[in-house]
């Protein structure tokens, strides 16, 4: 699981690295506004917390940024305590509010409670469906208008990773790193390319223009189309 964590007292960020590292988290540490949004953009992570008050902004406009193409867990880490800014919060796609002082260990807690909830979700969502593609979790089968198509294990995964990051742009690096968790296998850059040209041939009415899977030149790929959970 990888957080990404908005801190600007150092101290305290140092710490709560310090302690989720422990417990086996991997933890990204940004202290302004500018870099959070630019470490967002390009790594996928799995829950963000987010400090209110930073030295070139505030976390409310980072939740809002992740929030249009992101559901991922926010928690929010601040000095306001007053039932204004915690309804703000909730209300822009927060999932949780923990004010300053707190015990690191009772952040420990919620975030251990947040992640287990949305993966009782995600397991209860069976199925990802996006224009005329149907990815079905239980079967590890895909559908392109309603008809069975044949696709390899790698690329069912590429598939499913692509889907759950809709509207992000992934670099290669960070499609490599999710592709291969778990995994003792080696996929290259080139292999990654003939991959994605692979699905793109199955799943797009124009490989050569793609609906689905956009190329971002110098950066990486996308998934361009709605997903619906279900």
């Amino acid at each position: 699981m990888k957080i990404l964590l908005l801190e600007d007292d150092e101290a305290l960020a140092l710490g709560i690295e310090f302690t989720l590292k422990g417990e086996g988290y991997d933890v990204v540490r940004c202290s302004l506004y500018s870099e959070a949004i630019s470490t967002f953009k390009e790594e996928a992570f799995d829950l963000a917390i987010l400090d209110i008050n930073l030295p070139d902004g505030n976390g409310y406009d980072v939740c809002r940024f992740m929030r249009k193409t992101s559901d991922i867990p926010i928690i929010f880490l601040t000095a306001l305590d007053d039932e204004v800014n915690v309804v703000l919060g909730l209300e822009i796609g927060g999932d949780d509010y923990i004010t300053k002082p707190f015990r690191v260990r009772e952040l420990v807690s919620r975030i251990k409670v947040i992640l287990r909830r949305v993966n009782k979700e995600n397991i209860e969502l069976d199925c990802l469906k996006s224009g005329d593609i149907e990815l079905n979790k239980k079967t590890a089968g895909v559908k392109v208008k309603g008809e069975e198509i044949c696709i390899t294990a790698q690329e069912y995964k590429l598939l499913l990773i692509f889907m759950n990051n809709q509207g992000r742009v992934l670099g290669r690096e960070v499609i490599l790193d999710k592709l291969l968790e778990g995994n003792g296998g080696f996929v290259d850059s080139n292999t990654l390319s003939v991959y994605i040209k692979r699905i793109r041939e199955k799943i797009e009415d124009n490989p050569k223009s793609p609906r689905y899977i956009l190329t971002v030149r110098g950066l990486g790929y996308k998934w361009d189309e709605k997903i619906i959970k279900g």
